[in-house]
């Protein structure tokens, strides 16, 4: 593909996968607000510890294969036929052995009540089974317009559904329903705007040199959602399903606001390195571009959201979940720091080196159990659990970024000065925008203020100081603009 044409197309692509960020994320924002009104902490904690065996299970059902397709310089209609069959009959044995240790697992955190919730919400595994070929499909030929109408109408089957069943009384089945159609719904879609259709076809040698480059992703994927998975399956252990409900809800806001920005911008990024993974120089320069811009946009969110965390949690939430707010603020650094570690990775699966990926989670992984089993059981602390997640994540960049320095000559040092003026700019705003909280004003005002004098003291500074993200974005715009305007 001509330089030109892979700046267009990855330029609009960005945008349509913003699009689709931004209005999944919008529509579960609200979904969410009015479950959390309508639903107790501990049915959310409950949902956390379901949503570990589904989450896992997906790791093991796309078996890094959908990334292969995506990566992989020729692929044929075969080859997605062939990587569909392995990952149905990877769900469909997934599935069964969580139906029947579903009893177990109840018992074992003793939450009776999640035994059918459970059997019903691991079929999702098998949704995704056709999902994965799916969202394969459009990364590669970076027509991300499509994902965006089957997420967005998802979000809005689902959310209807599930609160008009919680306000039936459903509890934790409408958080079950939530997740199940939302997938469906998003396949079914997807389904309607894709011609591909599995074929009874399987190509053994095929799927092999596909699974030579996906089981490294597959590990990878295991050991990093494993460990993700690990606090809440520990939390809900050592501590109460209540806590576990503050924490996964202290998580999900920042998380929802990270996939949204740092989510839009680095699967584009992976298409596209996949398309010049043979010019180091093009590699280097479109992490660069991709570093540089989520950071410029996701720092000073995660840094306004953590300013107005307790009055927009009193807000939006009500006050029953204010012990949540701590934990937000400690996600919202975690997930600042989001565009450095999915930067590097996604510039190592572009160019092939899922061994490289594959090392670097081992490395993690052993830093983050670590740290994670002496604040759990040594400390015995729930707030020191998120803090320690927040002290691997920093130990993480530097990880991440070591192998790049080598594969493509982007050094730790060039990606730190990278990302220093949106850190920087950051700071200052949300210290100048920091005061409003302790006027006394009421809860709506502080948010709107404080959010208010962040952007415009970011966006002024940043224009003052002519810097260089704020340039690009604007230029961009005005092309997109030039272009629709032509």
């Amino acid at each position: 593909m001509p330089s030109s044409d892979l700046k267009s197309s990855t330029i609009r692509s960005l945008f349509w996968k913003l699009f689709e960020q931004g209005g999944a994320a919008a529509i579960t924002l609200v979904v969410q607000i009015v479950m959390a009104r309508i639903l107790a902490p501990d049915e959310f904690g409950m949902l956390a510890i379901m949503l570990v065996f589904v989450n896992v299970g997906n790791v093991i059902v796309q078996s890094g294969l959908n990334t292969a397709v995506i990566q992989a310089p020729d692929v044929t209609e075969r080859d997605y036929s062939t990587v569909f069959w392995m990952s149905l009959a990877i769900s469909v044995a997934l599935y069964a052995a969580v139906f029947l240790a579903a009893p177990l697992i109840a018992g074992f955190y003793g939450m009776p009540g999640v035994v059918w919730p459970l059997r019903a919400l691991v079929l999702i595994l098998v949704v995704n089974a056709y999902n994965a070929i799916q969202e394969a499909i459009v990364a590669r030929n970076l027509e991300f317009h499509k994902t965006f109408r089957s997420t967005v109408t998802a979000g809005v089957v689902s959310g209807c559904v599930s609160i008009a069943s919680a306000l039936l009384g459903a509890g934790i089945w409408a958080l079950v329903i939530q997740q199940l159609l939302y997938q469906l719904c998003k396949c079914v879609v997807l389904a309607a705007q894709i011609p591909w259709k599995p074929r009874v076809v399987f190509d053994g040698a095929r799927a092999a040199t596909l699974f030579r480059f996906g089981w490294k992703l597959l590990v990878s994927g295991l050991l990093d959602q494993g460990y993700q998975s690990l606090s809440d399956l520990i939390i809900g252990k050592v501590f109460t399903s209540t806590d576990l409900g503050y924490v996964s809800q202290g998580k999900k806001y920042p998380q929802a606001l990270g996939v949204t920005l740092d989510g839009a911008i680095q699967p584009v990024m992976l298409s596209a390195v996949a398309h010049v993974q043979e010019d180091r120089h093009q590699v280097k320069r479109l992490a660069r571009r991709a570093l540089k811009t989520s950071t410029f946009l996701i720092v000073p969110a995660m840094s306004a959201f953590g300013i107005v965390a307790a009055p927009l949690v009193t807000l939006l939430l009500g006050e029953k979940w204010l012990p949540c707010v701590p934990f937000l603020q400690m996600y919202c650094f975690i997930y600042a720091l989001q565009p450095i570690h999915t930067t590097n990775l996604q510039v190592l699966n572009g160019v092939g080196r899922s061994d490289l990926f594959l090392r670097l989670e081992i490395i993690k992984k052993v830093v983050g159990v670590s740290v994670m089993c002496f604040t759990a059981f040594v400390l015995r602390d729930i707030f020191f659990i998120v803090v320690g997640y927040a002290v691997t994540g920093v130990i993480c960049t530097f990880i991440n970024a070591s192998p790049n320095r080598r594969v493509i000559g982007y050094s730790y040092r060039e990606q730190v000065r990278d990302i220093c003026p949106a850190f920087l700019l950051s700071a200052v705003s949300g210290a100048l925008a920091f005061p409003i909280g302790l006027l006394g004003l009421p809860d709506i005002a502080v948010v709107a203020l404080q959010v208010l004098v962040m952007a415009v003291a970011y966006l002024a500074i940043a224009r003052l100081f002519r810097v260089e993200e704020l340039t690009y974005l604007l230029n961009t715009m005005r092309d997109i603009m030039g272009r629709r305007g032509r």
